[in-house]
This record gives C-alpha cells, sequence and structure tokens, in this order.
C-alpha cells in the first residue's frame, strides 16, 4: 500500500519521517509513504490520476481548502473549521479529515494550560491553520478569545466559528501594543498561527506571555519562540503539533492503533 503529502514547496516535509516509522512498527511490510509536490489548483487532477494502491494522502499548505472540496465525504470537524490535512480512500471516493485539530490538542497538553482556571487564549492570525486552533481550544474548556489579525474582515469566518464553539471574541490589530501585552499575559496559553517573520514583530509584545505555542517547526528556533523563552516564558513548537497530527492520520490510513512510541523516536532521530 502507499501514502503521501501533498504540499508546495514539500521537500522540507517530515511527514515519511514519522509515517515511515509507524508502518515499520506495525510491521506493515511494503507500505510506503512518499512526498508529492502539489498546489491547491493541481490537487483533484493529481489524486484522480493515483492508482487504487495509494490508501491515504496528508494534505499541507496550500491545499488544505481544496482538499475539502475535491473530498466525496467529509467529518464534521473538517467541515466546520474549513479545511482537511487528510485524505483516506474510501469505497465511494476519498473521506476528508482535519487531524490538525489533533494536532494542536496535542500541543495544548504538552504546555499545561489550565483553561479552568483561566479560559482565555490569544490567537495570533485568522487564516487556515487558526480554524483548527479554534476547534481544539473549544473542546479544551477556552470561553473567551482574543484573534489578533491584520484585516478585522478577513477574520470574520474565525469570529464565526468562535461562536459556534461557545467562545465569547474579541479582535485585536496585528501589531505591538500595550493591549496585546494585557491579553498575552491574561491569557492561558498564546498561540501564533501565522509564519516566523510575521510573529517577529510582535514578539516583543507577546514575550510576557506565561505560555506560547508556535506552529512553526523548521527553522525553530522562531523569534517569536526566542523572545518568550529569554523572558522565562513556556514555549511548545510546530513538532509536537506535526506528530500529534499524524497519529490520527496513521490510525485512519492503516486501521490500527498509531505507535506512538515508535514516531515520537522517529522525529527525535531525524532531528
Amino acid at each position: 500500500m502507499r501514502a503521501a503529502v501533498l504540499g508546495k514547496p514539500i521537500s522540507h516535509s517530515r511527514s515519511p519521517d514519522l509515517h515511515l516509522a509507524a508502518y515499520a512498527a506495525l510491521g506493515l511490510v511494503g507500505w510506503t509513504y512518499e512526498r508529492l509536490e502539489c498546489d491547491a489548483d493541481s490537487l483533484p487532477a493529481l489524486v484522480d490520476g493515483l492508482d487504487d494502491s495509494y490508501v491515504g494522502l496528508s494534505v499541507t499548505m496550500p491545499g488544505k481548502f481544496a482538499a475539502l472540496r475535491y473530498a466525496t465525504e467529509v467529518s464534521d470537524r473538517a467541515a466546520l473549521v474549513g479545511s482537511a490535512n487528510t485524505l483516506v480512500r474510501t469505497e465511494r471516493g476519498w473521506y476528508a479529515d482535519c487531524t490538525d485539530i489533533d494536532g494542536m490538542t496535542g500541543a495544548l497538553t504538552e504546555i499545561g494550560a489550565d483553561f479552568a482556571v483561566r479560559p482565555r487564549a490569544v490567537v495570533i492570525g485568522a487564516g487556515g491553520t487558526a480554524m483548527p486552533t479554534l476547534a481544539a481550544l473549544g473542546t479544551a474548556g477556552v470561553r473567551h478569545l482574543t484573534v489578533v489579525a491584520r484585516d478585522r474582515d478577513r477574520a470574520l469566518r474565525t469570529f464565526e466559528v468562535a461562536d459556534e464553539l461557545g467562545m465569547a471574541v474579541d479582535y485585536l490589530p496585528f501589531e505591538a501594543s500595550p493591549a496585546l501585552t494585557d491579553a498575552a499575559v491574561d491569557a492561558a496559553v498564546t498561540i501564533s498561527t501565522v509564519p516566523a517573520a510575521a510573529s517577529a514583530t510582535i514578539a516583543a509584545a507577546i514575550a510576557p506571555a506565561e505560555r506560547v505555542i508556535d506552529v512553526i517547526y523548521a527553522p525553530w528556533p522562531t523569534p517569536l519562540a526566542d523572545a518568550v523563552t529569554a523572558a522565562g516564558g513556556i514555549v511548545v513548537g510546530g513538532l509536537v503539533m506535526l506528530l500529534n497530527q499524524a497519529y490520527r492520520q496513521v490510525e485512519l490510513f492503516t486501521g490500527l492503533p498509531a505507535p506512538k512510541a515508535a514516531m515520537a523516536a522517529a522525529l527525535d532521530d531525524s532531528r
């Protein structure tokens, strides 16, 4: 059987390390996992051209919205967040799911945020990665969310999803300000879903936060991660998310429990 990760650029993807380690640990002889360069426009034709030996696809940017549109069946959570990072072959076509939510849930567990005491979070960015983040935060018990974005109008879908998840929302512009610092300090966790260069421009304002998740894993550490660490805060990076989202993908592709220890070891060995 075969699986692959689709994206552009794709050469940096660490997903093959995780999936191949999982298949070996599960004793799935002959299973392969490859990188396929593919943008959003070319995704339908590429997937149409794959033979029946392909049982599952991981989808990274910029194809997550296209993957959701392409799918024959869609999980409720993928429909809620409006994107899919996972396609699984079925008898009727392709099933779409968003295991990015599992990735963020794992990062929240890793960082130890206590939402029972402080049910507040800050999310930097309002793009595709922000939506699965909101889903994980809602499940974790966050009840008040601050969204930091360059354009309030473009963040409206973020507000809608937060409302569906039972979270009150306020908005801050994407700029270093005392208001941003106050929000980050008050929150149980601040999560950056934007590129490293973008978060660097507001890193000083976020640095006093107690706990920060940065979805980036290459290059690492990011300027934001450095700023928070230097100020004494706790930072979790994108590799934790990558690992936790891959667990569920492996289970969807193989129908077997993910060998978590083997996958985590593979990520450590490949650093």
